[in-house]
């Protein structure tokens, strides 16, 4: 049973948001102090990345472990109300992503998942973002 009214949880849930999120905005004050520069939230790719680097030709998404179900997070965690509803739509979600990172792939882009999990170390997820724009931009 759910602990929060029906009227607490619509409101709780409608704060939830798209873009802008705080783990998206650290990776891209980190690749920004990389000295790189990107395009957000393109609509012209599949499944709308987060972060574009079109000089690079990659793609990253910043996904929330509780909505893209983060294996072995525990923020990925089942809610315990209305299971077979949040299954559904967890799955729809990890079906969505796979299909747009495939075609993202086949149309010649590079992708990258940082999860929300990853982003709360600096030092680290600075390292993350390093890697993964270096290993296609070698010279830098």
């Amino acid at each position: 049973m759910d602990r929060l009214t029906a009227e607490r949880r619509s409101w709780l849930m409608s704060q939830v948001k798209p873009k802008d999120t705080l783990p998206e905005i650290k990776v891209r004050k980190a690749a920004h102090a990389l000295g790189y520069r990107f395009r957000l939230h393109r609509s012209d790719l599949p499944g709308r990345p987060d972060i574009v680097f079109p000089r690079l030709r990659l793609v990253v998404f910043v996904h929330g472990c509780f909505w893209h179900r983060h294996e072995g997070c525990k923020k990925a965690g089942m809610p315990k109300s209305k299971i077979e509803f949040w299954q559904d739509k967890f799955d729809r979600n990890v079906a969505r992503d796979k299909a747009n990172m495939a075609e993202l792939q086949r149309l010649g882009w590079r992708v990258e998942v940082i999860w929300e999990c990853e982003t709360r170390d600096p030092k680290t997820l600075y390292e993350h973002v390093a890697a993964a724009i270096k290993a296609k931009d070698g010279n830098q």
